[in-house]
């Protein structure tokens, strides 16, 4: 369930302009991983966590509430997913380009940090940072700039230096699934009210969808696509 402190509705904005503060939300499905972040964080004076979320769709909405300047998010928020959090990414930053995303999270490898920094993330931590790594991360990317672990930004390398797969293979699970209402013939609006996203995510990932399969046009995308066997 989405948490907010006691002063962030409908305060929060007006608040954190007033100060110096960096305003954080917590993503993440498990309770006590935000409880243990939010205690270690707000031990620092200029950080401030604003809001927790467990759910994508929690996220979503609780962010045009309290207008963070970084959510600090977790690539699994289910048990059917280990990467539910890309799409969420995604649709934040087309929603909020002023907003940085951090992922912070315990799945490290050279294709998952490559589609994090494509889907918008400003930076990529895995779970066991130490304090001072995380809370620099923290400001780094509040400050408009990027922030990788050793670790990650080694699996970065790598998998820049790998060979590049088909354009189709970076679809993400949430451009798959807009691609599969696509071929139903749903506007984007219509593919936005299945998805509970924004009519302008739903174009966004329309606009990805056409660039990586090539095309100009969503019936040659959804052709495209299914010979491609993608739907």
């Amino acid at each position: 369930m989405a948490t907010l402190t006691p002063s962030t509705a409908p305060y929060a904005a007006a608040e954190k302009a007033a100060t110096d503060e960096i305003g954080i939300m917590l993503v993440d499905d498990h309770a006590i991983v935000r409880q243990g972040l939010r205690s270690i964080l707000e031990r620092e004076r200029d950080l401030r966590v604003l809001a927790e979320a467990s759910t994508a769709a929690e996220a979503a909405t609780v962010v045009s509430r309290v207008d963070p300047d970084v959510v600090l998010l977790d690539l699994k928020l289910s048990t059917t997913s280990d990467s539910e959090g890309l799409a969420l990414c995604a649709q934040l930053v087309a929603e909020h380009p002023d907003l940085a995303v951090l992922v912070l999270t315990t799945f490290l490898d050279e294709k998952l940090v490559l589609s994090a920094v494509r889907a918008g993330a400003k930076g990529y931590v895995v779970k066991d940072v130490d304090t001072s790594g995380l809370v620099r991360a923290i400001r780094d990317v509040s400050r408009g700039g990027s922030a990788f672990d050793a670790r990650s930004a080694a699996a970065m390398v790598r998998g820049l230096n790998a060979p590049e797969p088909e354009e189709h293979q970076h679809l993400t699970e949430r451009e798959r699934e807009v691609l599969a209402l696509l071929a139903r013939g749903l506007s984007n609006r219509a593919i936005g009210e299945r998805l509970y996203i924004s009519e302008t995510t739903a174009k966004f990932h329309v606009g990805n969808i056409l660039r990586k399969l090539g095309v100009s046009r969503r019936a040659e995308a959804v052709y495209e696509a299914s010979k491609l066997g993608v739907i």
